[in-house]
């Protein structure tokens, strides 16, 4: 158990949903932390420092000790402070848990930015793998409120760009990708993701993220 005295301090990006799931796992543990915004076109000494192998954000530094990688960090938030778990206490129910963060990470949120950044020539197939990889998440919700249960777990957290800054990319790109038509298991989720008080108090202001990604698609 961490002691109430220990240092957090975080390292990231306000538009990366990849930082913000480290901020969401510590405002849902109550833990007081110190936030350091970095420019990435121009790392901070610190950021070098505590991430020499990625040189990215996130970075958790607890206690002097950093700690890099989004899922990594969460899990160590969930293991050092145990109020509010955010992984189950069943073996496979927890492994199951990593296993759907892992494919986040590794297939959905891919197909899924794929499909809001391609161009006019690779749209189609873009849209159809991201449609398909929502398909395979909701069907891992099944009839849950949130994919840990009746509270917010580690899989919402790693989904947290779903719940979220889809609806912003998909509206700057023109596509209707998450919709209650397509998907409304999944959209209902993100409804109450995104409304959780936690969570809400936890997101980067609506209006700054889509001004941010909307002068990026300029580029």
């Amino acid at each position: 158990m961490a002691s109430e005295s220990s240092e957090v301090r975080l390292l990231g990006k306000w538009a990366s949903p990849f930082s913000n799931r480290v901020d969401l796992a510590l405002k849902l543990k109550g833990v007081p932390y110190k936030y350091s915004e970095e420019d990435l076109a121009n790392k901070s000494e610190d950021l070098l420092k505590y991430n020499p192998v990625h040189k990215k954000v996130p970075v958790l530094v607890h206690n002097g000790n950093p700690l890099p990688e989004s899922l990594v960090i969460v899990e160590y938030i969930d293991e050092t402070w145990k109020n509010n778990p955010l992984l189950p206490q069943d073996p496979y129910e927890r492994a199951l848990a990593r296993f759907w963060a892992k494919t986040l990470d590794d297939k959905i949120l891919p197909a899924i930015w794929n499909a809001c950044w391609s161009d006019e020539k690779g749209r189609e197939k873009a849209v159809e793998e991201a449609l398909e990889a929502l398909e395979i998440l909701q069907e891992a919700l099944k009839e849950k409120r949130f994919f840990g249960g009746e509270n917010i777990g580690l899989v919402d957290i790693a989904a947290n760009f779903i719940g979220y800054w889809v609806a912003i990319l998909q509206e700057i790109a023109g596509l209707e990708l998450l919709t209650i038509e397509k998907f409304p298991k999944l959209y209902k989720w993100s409804q109450e993701f995104a409304n959780h008080p936690v969570i809400k108090d936890g997101l980067p202001p609506r209006d700054e993220l889509f001004a941010f990604f909307k002068a990026s698609a300029k580029k």
